[in-house]
């Protein structure tokens, strides 16, 4: 059964439980988007850790209103790989603040982390139907806000928010297909 539990009520939810199943809602569009803009399979499971850890010890800060959880993630997975090329190490401040451990890799970690990285983010999108398409990327790429999306589209920002929610949904989906 799908778990259709807005990504809003999972992270004001204090069940550990609750953030586990936003995470697993999420990993797998985040190791993709972060997959594939680094080399090396170890520094993508370093940058999702801590975009995961951070997005944990921050979530009082998500803001729906703002756009989907997704664009939240992406906005802290895409900082933290700006921050890494800087100082030439990936950021691990929050998992360790959080206590938790790191996380040994073999080489089957290694592989699962290059499947993902070989989503075809690009083919997934493509197989939306147009105006969804359109929507997600400029919703989540070019970070314009629901009234003017609303505004563009003509309708209410409360319909341009369900169809963008669909389309990340759909989206997930075309994923998770690409990766079976």
């Amino acid at each position: 059964m799908p778990d259709d539990t807005p990504d809003a009520v999972l992270l004001a939810s204090r069940v550990p439980d609750d953030f586990g199943r936003f995470y697993r809602r999420h990993v797998g569009a985040v190791t993709s988007y972060v997959g594939r803009r680094t080399e090396r399979a170890d520094v993508a499971f370093d940058v999702v850790a801590e975009t995961f850890a951070r997005a944990l010890a921050r979530r009082d800060h998500f803001d729906p209103a703002r756009g989907p959880a997704i664009a939240w993630l992406l906005t802290i997975a895409r900082n933290l790989m700006i921050d890494a090329a800087r100082r030439g190490r990936v950021a691990d401040e929050t998992r360790r603040r959080l206590r938790h451990e790191p996380v040994a890799l073999d080489d089957d970690d290694l592989a699962a982390i290059d499947r993902r990285r070989d989503v075809d983010l690009a083919a997934a999108l493509g197989a939306l139907p147009e105006d969804q398409r359109t929507l997600v990327l400029q919703r989540v790429l070019e970070e314009r806000s629901y009234p003017s999306l609303a505004a563009d589209v003509g309708c209410s920002e409360q319909v341009v928010r369900k169809r963008v929610s669909r389309a990340l949904a759909s989206l997930r989906h075309l994923v998770k297909e690409q990766q079976s």
